[in-house]
């Protein structure tokens, strides 16, 4: 979708919240064709460096309100939402999209006041157009407006929609943590290498770039899955073999993975209520 012909001056694209996630949002949307006149940043930090030719203003009340937004994406911290929401209330009759990005906020919340709502649990590599997008909407959302939503979303990474919003703390505990599972991993790789000999320097910079390297090798060969990338670099009874033997085990990934993701999924349920 061309977002020039989306948004115009008097129907905006608003996004309160212009934090790295944010900011790199808009960054992909300006990118795309958004006109920096058709896009207002709200955001008490001040004019952000990324859109000087925007409308700018520190707080949702001194945005003037004859505008009437076509879309407005909530990138603040979870504990803002709801005053955010209370700000934005005298839009809601004019139906405006409203996307929220902030973790552990339910649709219920939203739809409350806006019919055309959108929950979105990104992740961190969002901020360099590499996240994981998985979005959900409420029941009156139009399918024009989950075409732009996606649209919006896109610019920070794939998008896949579910129907059930009860999957969204698996969600958050698979895509939405994941990052810091592989931070953990390429610790615990370089610390394994120091233990095995290697200088602190040597070993991290073996973990990081192989981290690095499996990531990329797997996005540029899509019609591989992860087990049969794992396969074509194991040699029977070589030293991946050995290592994969112990990591596969009945206390290795699987099993560990399985307790992790789900110590996250029960917090992101815990903090819904």
């Amino acid at each position: 979708m061309d977002l020039s012909k989306t948004f115009d001056p008097q129907h905006p694209l608003v996004l309160v919240g212009c934090g790295r996630m944010g900011g790199a949002m808009a960054r992909g949307w300006l990118e795309r064709g958004l006109a920096p006149e058709a896009f207002v940043a709200i955001d008490p930090a001040g004019e952000p460096d990324f859109a000087p030719d925007a409308r700018h203003f520190s707080s949702i009340d001194e945005m003037p309100r004859d505008l009437a937004p076509a879309a407005v994406i909530l990138a603040v911290k979870p504990y803002m939402v709801g005053e955010a929401v209370e700000q934005l209330a005298h839009l809601a009759e004019k139906d405006p999209l409203v996307i929220s990005v902030a973790a552990g906020i339910q649709l219920a919340s939203l739809a409350a006041v806006f019919e055309s709502s959108v929950r979105v649990m990104p992740n961190t590599p969002a901020a360099i157009g590499k996240g994981m997008m998985v979005a959900v909407a409420a029941n009156a959302v139009s399918q024009a407006k989950k075409s732009l939503a996606s649209d919006l979303m896109a610019a920070a990474g794939d998008v896949l929609w579910v129907d059930d919003e009860s999957m969204m703390d698996a969600v958050t505990g698979v895509s939405g943590s994941g990052p810091a599972y592989i931070f953990a991993l390429t610790e615990a790789m370089a610390a394994a290498g120091v233990v095995h000999g290697l200088p602190h320097d040597v070993a991290s910079q073996l973990a990081r770039q192989t981290i690095i390297g499996a990531a990329h090798l797997m996005e540029q060969s899509p019609h591989m899955t992860a087990s049969e990338l794992r396969e074509q670099v194991t040699s029977p009874g070589g030293t991946t073999a050995a290592a994969l033997d112990i990591l596969r085990g009945e206390e290795g990934f699987g099993p560990l993975l399985e307790k992790a993701i789900g110590a996250a999924t029960r917090r992101s349920q815990d903090l819904a209520k």
